[in-house]
Order: structure tokens, then C-alpha cells, then sequence
């Protein structure tokens, strides 16, 4: 399928795979989470992409996603612009066996890590974990 097509489905169509409503004493994160699973992928910010990742949710689709979204902005970062701490924060501290399944994508995400002027300190333990576990 292309990633134009792609990005106009859900991760429930996707993934063939319709969850039930959550429960009512569900948290927050829960019901964010299967409703996110309902939105086109296409149309899902970079904070909703981070919540879907962190909680290595359609994966398959989400995490490319972000990966162009991280490299897009990177230039911008260096210029002193924003960026979305939080997405990478989502996509590094994924486990290295997803890393080891998607090798192109860990090799892309190296690239975004290059092109960074400044890493918060925050987010630099993740960095250098994912270095670690993705290394070809």
C-alpha cells in the first residue's frame, strides 16, 4: 500500500483489528489511546504520535511517521526553533528489538539524531541508549 493511502486509514484499519470501547474507569492515557486508533493516521499530531509510540501502538505506521516528522523539523531546531522533545523522547526509548526490525528507520533516526545542534539533557540518556541498541 502506498504511504499516501496509508495515511488516510486508521491504525484499526490497518492493523484489521477494531478494539472495544474502553472501560468507563479507564485512565485518561486508555481512552486516549483507543480513540487516537480511530483518527487517519495522516492526521495525527506529533503529541498524539508520541502517546500512540510510547505505548507501541501500530508501530508499524506510527513510528515512520514520526521519524519524517523529527527529521523535518530538525533543521529548524539548529536554527533555534522548536522542537517536539516529547516525540523523540517516544520514538528513542523504543525497545531494540523494534530498532533491529526496521533497520532503514533506525538508520534514519541516526540521521536525525546528526542534525541536532542541542539535545536537552533530558532526552540525551535516550539518545545515547538508542545509539547503543541500534548500531548496524
Amino acid at each position: 500500500m502506498k504511504k499516501t493511502q496509508e495515511r488516510n486509514r486508521t491504525i484499526e484499519e490497518l492493523e484489521g483489528d477494531s478494539w472495544p470501547e474502553p472501560p468507563t474507569e479507564s485512565t485518561s492515557l486508555v481512552k486516549a489511546i483507543h480513540r487516537l486508533r480511530k483518527r487517519p493516521i495522516g492526521e495525527l499530531t506529533a503529541y498524539e504520535l508520541g502517546r500512540l509510540i510510547g505505548q507501541d501502538v501500530g508501530l508499524r505506521w506510527t513510528l515512520p511517521l514520526a521519524v519524517e516528522i523529527l527529521h523535518d523539523s530538525a533543521p529548524s531546531q539548529s536554527e533555534g526553533g522548536f522542537y517536539d522533545d516529547d516525540l523523540l523522547s517516544a520514538v528513542l526509548t523504543r525497545r531494540a528489538e523494534t530498532w533491529a526490525d526496521h533497520p532503514d528507520l533506525a538508520r534514519e533516526m541516526r540521521e536525525v539524531l546528526s542534525l541536532l545542534a542541542d539535545i536537552s539533557p533530558y532526552i540525551e540518556r535516550d539518545r545515547a541508549q538508542f545509539l547503543k541498541n541500534s548500531t548496524e
